[in-house]
């Protein structure tokens, strides 16, 4: 069993084997505090390796999933000479928690209801599905308080592509639902609390019936093979090709398929 950090900013919930992080604030717009930071950091370096969680979902208490950077702390920098060195170290701070959930071995879903806004939104382009309630809205707002979106703008150009990316970037549009499912960032849209759980579990039922190991590599395929030129993709892939062969996963689901019966990841 996964031995879960004590966490204040997140509500932690593992059921048979899935995580739920709730962010816990949903008076201020779960904003993402620096102990918010590093309370997911402390979950994510707690379950890379262990197989028996099987997914992660990210979701905001009060019907409202992340505002983004924690505008009072940026004030109180301004209030107290913003120290450039400081800043610089939350940044790199930010972009940590990005990398760290972006490469998570786990199949990760965010439920958005609510707002998704600045880092919000960041958040949510580092999930494997986005779920969004359909009164949910999106927005890249850096821009109209006078920053950019610095840390998040490689994984919004990666989930969006550059026309839509930059565009959303510059712009400071907001988006609803709809207009975020259009332009790639939503994968389903749901009605309600109960939809977005009903939805969740869904989801909780295929990754079931997948290998987590075999999960846990095609994530580092789909991160690493893009950046490869093509010979070593075909090098990378043969290599990992090989090893799942060999692996017991693909002894038990090759038996299970010719004994008709389901492997044992996806029992119970």
């Amino acid at each position: 069993m996964t031995g879960l950090p004590a966490t204040t900013a997140l509500d932690l919930n593992l059921d048979d084997g899935w995580l739920t992080l709730w962010f816990n604030e949903p008076k201020s717009r779960n904003p993402l505090t620096a102990k918010r930071i590093d309370d997911i950091q402390a979950v994510c370096d707690a379950i890379r390796d262990d197989r028996s969680v099987r997914g992660v979902t990210f979701r905001g208490r009060g019907g409202v999933f992340c505002a983004g950077g924690d505008l009072k702390s940026f004030k109180s920098a301004f209030q107290g000479g913003g120290d450039r060195d400081d800043i610089v170290r939350m940044s790199l701070q930010a972009a940590s928690l990005f990398d760290s959930v972006n490469t998570l071995p786990q199949c990760t879903v965010m439920a958005v209801e609510g707002a998704a806004m600045a880092g919000g939104f960041g958040l949510a382009c580092v999930g494997d599905v986005v779920l969004a309630d359909d009164q949910a809205r999106f927005a890249l707002t850096e821009t109209t308080i006078g920053l950019t979106p610095a840390q998040i703008a490689p994984f919004v150009l990666k989930r969006l592509g550059p026309r839509e990316g930059r565009k959303l970037m510059l712009l400071a549009s907001m988006l609803d639902a709809k207009e975020a499912e259009t332009a790639g960032l939503v994968d389903m849209i749901v009605s309600g609390p109960e939809d977005m759980t009903a939805a969740i579990d869904g989801i909780r039922q295929q990754v079931r019936r997948c290998a987590p190991g075999a999960v846990a590599e095609t994530k580092r395929l789909i991160l690493t093979l893009p950046h490869l030129a093509r010979k070593d993709q075909a090098e990378m892939a043969a290599d990992s090709f090989a090893e799942r062969m060999m692996s017991d996963e693909a002894r038990e689901g090759v038996a299970s398929f010719l004994e008709k019966r389901k492997p044992n990841w996806a029992e119970g």
